[in-house]
């Protein structure tokens, strides 16, 4: 069972006004929380509890993991297949099913799949096994990509040859971009995604208030921040505004941190990139620049072609990222895909709107509710 927060002074005041201003506005809202830690968040402290009946929140393509396509696990495993390749990646990919396999099944199998907690991990196991060839698997957003952008430039200044890097890097301004063109998607504002907007400022989402006049709040991860963040879209929708404001201010500046996005676009490039659910975006994912080639692991495995991705079509992970449906009406929720035997990436990483839901909401109200449509 959920336990709600108990309201600090402050927080109490806040939340006063923000059931006084849901009545008055007088009609249900819907606000999308883009990242995967406030949805756990959310669900963890119990907010969900403590807003008004009139307030919805909707969960978006913020997870990382979740996004990452089937066919980039496909080709993954492949590459788990070859002889002496050692798989290095984030724990939380190492369930994520594929067409026809998982990394962890192929690890089980006799593959040499190893876990890091850092991109350079993969580098400190090459240097000290140079008869081996390693792949790092390199997927996240803006928050991860400097630190993967740093491993590159390591891996080429120590000619680090036995080394590369599959990417699967994504960035989330074009994919908001996408995911709104859907008409069966009304949305009143958007609780933007934190760690992203320490990198890439406040900026990067202004199209959102100018272009679909939806009020943005780029929030923390505290109970509190959220409550902050949730109320400062309220009082946009009461007043008729649509403007890009941080309540995250400890963290996040305007203009973002300018040296790490120098760091990364001095390794990588913008490119086209497949999402899970939305399919392929242009100049939404980054790769390798040709001068880093020969770190590139699509360039040096083509061997690893595979077949086209064939996804389980009970799952709906894909409209579940999309926010078109709550994970409750997936048939296979909390039956035929849990934690222990998951079907989609959603119910795998711990960012993952259905594991949230799993663990913290599935008796909670409106779990198997459906959002409303155009």
């Amino acid at each position: 069972m959920t336990v709600s927060p108990a309201p600090s002074p402050g927080l109490k005041a806040q939340l006063l006004e923000m059931h006084q201003l849901a009545r008055q506005f007088g009609r249900p809202v819907k606000y999308m929380e883009v990242c995967g830690t406030h949805t756990m968040a959310a669900f963890r402290s119990g907010l969900r509890t403590l807003l008004p009946e009139s307030i919805s929140l909707l969960s978006g393509p913020g997870c990382p993991v979740c996004v990452t396509p089937a066919d980039f696990i496909d080709q993954a495993v492949a590459l788990a297949r070859l002889q002496d390749v050692v798989i290095v990646t984030f724990g939380d990919l190492l369930r994520v099913p594929g067409s026809r396999s998982s990394l962890e099944r192929e690890r089980a199998g006799g593959a040499e799949v190893r876990v890091a907690y850092s991109p350079l991990d993969a580098l400190a196991w090459a240097a000290q096994e140079p008869q081996r060839r390693f792949v790092f698997l390199a997927i996240g957003f803006e928050t991860t990509i400097p630190a993967i952008a740093v491993s590159v430039l390591q891996a080429a200044e120590r000619r680090l040859d036995n080394v590369s890097f599959l990417c699967a890097l994504k960035l989330m301004p074009p994919a908001l971009a996408a995911l709104l063109r859907s008409p069966a998607l009304k949305l009143d504002g958007l609780l933007c995604p934190g760690h992203v907007s320490v990198m890439i400022g406040p900026e990067p989402y202004a199209f959102l208030a100018k272009s679909h006049h939806l009020p943005c709040v780029v929030a923390g991860f505290e109970p509190g921040d959220m409550v902050a963040g949730v109320l400062m879209l309220l009082r946009q929708s009461c007043g008729h505004r649509a403007e890009v404001e941080i309540q995250y201010h400890r963290s996040v500046k305007p203009g973002g941190l300018l040296r790490a996005r120098q760091l990364w676009e001095s390794v990588f490039e913008p490119s086209p990139s497949r999402w899970r659910g939305l399919g392929w975006i242009p100049e939404s994912g980054l790769k390798l620049r040709p001068e880093f080639s020969a770190w590139d692991a699509d360039r040096l495995y083509p061997e690893t072609q595979v077949p086209a991705a064939v996804e389980n079509p009970a799952c709906r992970c894909g409209e579940v990222l999309q926010a078109l449906v709550l994970p409750g009406q997936c048939p296979l929720f909390a039956s035929g895909c849990t934690p222990e035997e998951p079907q989609g990436p959603c119910m795998v990483s711990s960012e993952g709107t259905c594991a949230a839901y799993y663990r913290y909401g599935r008796m909670a109200s409106g779990a198997s509710a459906a959002p409303e449509r155009a």
